[in-house]
């Protein structure tokens, strides 16, 4: 099995800033701009709020709620109308998706999606970020890969459900690729119970990635298992030992700044596996 690290949701290059995390300790991950998507923040549902009212009042642009979504990755059932048949599912393309290719992900491997947090609070009827909280990294979500399917190979009339997304509806694209979610969440040859993909319904101390002392977002703080050892691979793009640094039971990462899919081999790392395992199935 890999594990993918996966950078998504609002950041200070796509959306221009963070994601809400919100005084209950849920988060949500705002769907990235994309003015060639179908879909509206105004058209997406989180826990009964409007997305396109909720970004309003985040970056305090009217023009926001009418912009095009990219509702990618697509994981909460509830949050825009859906056709029978629908699952869970990314997409990817371009650099990341050739990355993910060479790493060999596959079927089984599982995504943990992160992204660009702050606090946010309700003031006058709208949300705002609070003033004094400093944006973080942490995690949000997970997916599981039931099936990988190339769009370009998708005939009309299959997977009419997925017709939505945006990833179908640009130009032709021979790296365009979906991927699904497994219907449970198996780990270690063991159905979990779980779904094969989610969200978190309240962050905790475990979905923080960056160090509390650190003098920015990227500046992260993993268990100790993360560390590469001489004959280990490092988590990709990070392959540069002067990023790390072992401290007892923890280890420290100079995230790279670039790139969205970070994937590690977790043959290689069996005490990974394990948090994986405590971080899913012990929430």
């Amino acid at each position: 099995m890999r594990l993918i690290l996966s950078r998504k949701g609002f950041d200070s290059s796509a959306g221009g800033g963070p994601s809400p995390l919100f005084p209950d300790g849920s988060v949500y991950a705002l769907p990235i701009p994309d003015q060639r998507s179908r879909i509206r923040y105004r058209d997406i549902r989180h826990q009964g709020l409007n997305v396109g009212e909720l970004l309003v009042g985040l970056t305090g642009d009217a023009t926001r709620a009418d912009a095009g979504a990219h509702l990618d990755p697509d994981l909460i059932a509830d949050s825009y109308p859906r056709r029978p048949g629908w699952r869970p599912l990314l997409g990817q393309t371009g650099t990341a998706q050739s990355h993910l290719r060479n790493q060999g992900v596959t079927t089984g491997d599982v995504f943990l999606f992160f992204g660009l947090l702050r606090a946010a609070e309700p003031v006058g009827g709208r949300w705002r970020f609070v003033r004094a909280a400093k944006p973080f990294h942490g995690l949000w979500g997970w997916l599981q890969i039931g099936d990988i399917i190339t769009v370009d190979d998708l005939a009309a009339a299959e997977l009419p459900w997925v017709r939505y997304h945006p990833h179908l509806h640009g130009t032709a694209d021979p790296n365009n690729t979906l991927y699904l979610a497994s219907p449970h969440l198996t780990l270690a040859g063991q159905d979990t119970g779980l779904a094969g993909a989610g969200t978190f319904p309240a962050l905790a101390s475990e979905h923080r990635l960056t160090a509390a002392d650190a003098p920015s977002p990227t500046h992260w703080q993993l268990p100790a298992a993360f560390f590469p050892g001489p004959q280990q691979r490092p988590l990709s793009y990070h392959h540069n030992r002067d990023r790390w640094t072992l401290e007892e039971d923890r280890c420290r990462l100079r995230c790279a700044a670039r790139g969205q899919e970070f994937v590690l081999d977790l043959a290689d790392y069996p005490g990974v596996a394990s948090w994986l395992q405590s971080l899913l199935v012990g929430r």
